[in-house]
């Protein structure tokens, strides 16, 4: 079941987010009488799925789930009509327009995608608002147990302060990808602040490791259930252990360490149990663990039992609008970041390019919407930069030959403009290799 809800979630974000963008092509070619041969979901090599002709357009979905394509007549593009070319040029043709039209209607599916982007955080903002812990209620730092972290200089307890010199003013998700991106991250430790420089490579070595937050807010213990095998029946769920062997375990990874210390022995544990504290002894087995199982708690519970204030913004319709706006230009900034990452070799970020598969495991295995909007909304922002590279067969790549033609006032002639256009195909073809090899590679390695 949790691969059903993984799919439909992966196929649902994807349909939604090529059919707009091929509709951003779709209305300005119609508005300029511009004849739209064919409009499609995915790729129809070969054969359709579905398939009918309405007007002088035929829609259909394609079996290849690759993207999708509106095929204009009079244009240069991936279906490589040299038949259509060749004959004269007629008035509803691409290639007859004006450039600044044919430059319009080349934009139109970057454009909405980013306006389908900001659109989508907007909502967010207005439906949901803005759940986060403020940093000042941090009292005890935050978690960090990632190798990486720890190697660059980073201890459980620190405080983020500041990342690339901007004050970090709430523990939310996006503090995570700030930190991946960060060069410098300015921490609070034991009430002195340092500088941590982060190392140039550590998105490579982030990738030699199993997936996991490289710093998150530290969890009470408590227990979630007893196992019939355990030998602590003494516990029950919803006991918060408050201290162990005498030793203060307001967290779990206090605890942890306390077990690690007393493996194989009797010891005391303190336990707060229905608003009451009391002692109880627990065995602890060779693993260094009391054979329970934690508890999962949220924000609210984390509130109700006394270690963190949660703080809830919420925003009016209009007050959505600019702070919506603000954190969708955060998002493509961020996604900007990522993308000079990746084409700095010193880094090797590149490593970490995937492709369908990368993608679809982004999506979570139980259905949110909030969730689901979040990520449609961060691939909506991707294929629109990723669609203004200026690679031929890209629309960046449509778009620099259009403007070399506004600015010259010379057209690069039909040949040119086929062969580029062989070429961006096969650049197209060997990133898309390389970032599905990718995904087979970590999946046969495990990483």
């Amino acid at each position: 079941m949790d691969i059903v809800i993984k799919l439909s979630q992966f196929l649902l974000s994807l349909s939604l987010l090529i059919i707009l963008h091929e509709l951003g092509h779709f209305i300005p070619a119609k508005a300029f009488k511009t004849r739209v041969e064919k409009f499609y979901l995915f790729f129809d090599v070969k054969f359709s799925l579905w398939k009918k002709k309405i007007g002088e357009t035929q829609y259909g979905i394609g079996w290849l789930p690759l993207g999708g394509y509106v095929k204009i007549s009079g244009m240069i593009d991936e279906s490589m009509d040299k038949e259509q070319m060749a004959l004269p040029a007629q008035p509803w043709e691409f290639r007859s327009k004006p450039a600044w039209q044919r430059l319009i209607i080349m934009l139109g599916g970057v454009t909405v995608n980013f306006i389908l982007a900001f659109v989508i955080y907007i909502g967010m903002t207005f439906v949901y608002g803005d759940m986060f812990i403020a940093t000042n209620d941090l009292k005890d730092g935050l978690l960090i147990e990632n190798p990486v972290m720890q190697k660059a200089g980073f201890q459980t307890g620190d405080k983020i302060v500041a990342i690339d010199g901007q004050k970090v003013l709430k523990f939310d998700n996006q503090m995570n990808a700030q930190i991946l991106m960060a060069k410098q991250v300015l921490i609070e430790r034991n009430g002195v602040q340092q500088t941590i420089t982060m190392p140039v490579d550590f998105v490579d070595q982030l990738s030699k490791l199993e997936k996991g937050p490289l710093a998150t807010i530290r969890m009470p213990f408590v227990v979630g259930a007893v196992s019939e095998e355990s030998k602590n029946q003494t516990l029950q769920p919803k006991d918060v252990v408050l201290r162990l062997n005498e030793e203060p375990a307001k967290y779990f990874d206090q605890a942890k360490t306390i077990l690690e210390k007393n493996k194989n022995k009797l010891i005391v544990a303190g336990i707060l149990r229905n608003d009451k504290e009391m002692q109880v002894p627990v065995q602890v087995d060779g693993d260094g663990k009391l054979g329970v199982q934690l508890a999962a708690l949220d924000l609210a519970s984390l509130e109700k039992l006394g270690y963190y204030k949660v703080s809830k913004q919420e925003f009016g319709f209009l007050e959505s609008f600019s702070v919506g706006i603000q954190k969708g230009a955060d998002q493509l900034v961020g996604y900007g970041k990522q993308l000079k990452m990746i084409f700095n070799p010193e880094t090797k970020a590149y490593k970490q390019v995937g492709g369908f598969a990368a993608i679809f495991n982004i999506f979570p295995s139980t259905w949110s919407w909030e969730v689901f909007w979040n990520i449609t909304a961060l691939l909506s922002i991707m294929l629109g930069v990723m669609n203004l590279l200026p690679i031929p067969a890209l629309d960046g790549g449509h778009v620099m030959f259009l403007l070399y033609e506004i600015i010259s006032g010379k057209k690069p002639s039909d040949k040119f403009l086929e062969n580029a256009q062989m070429v961006g195909f096969v650049l197209l073809i060997t990133l898309l290799l390389f970032a599905n090899g990718n995904d087979i590679y970590k999946a046969i390695v495990g990483k």
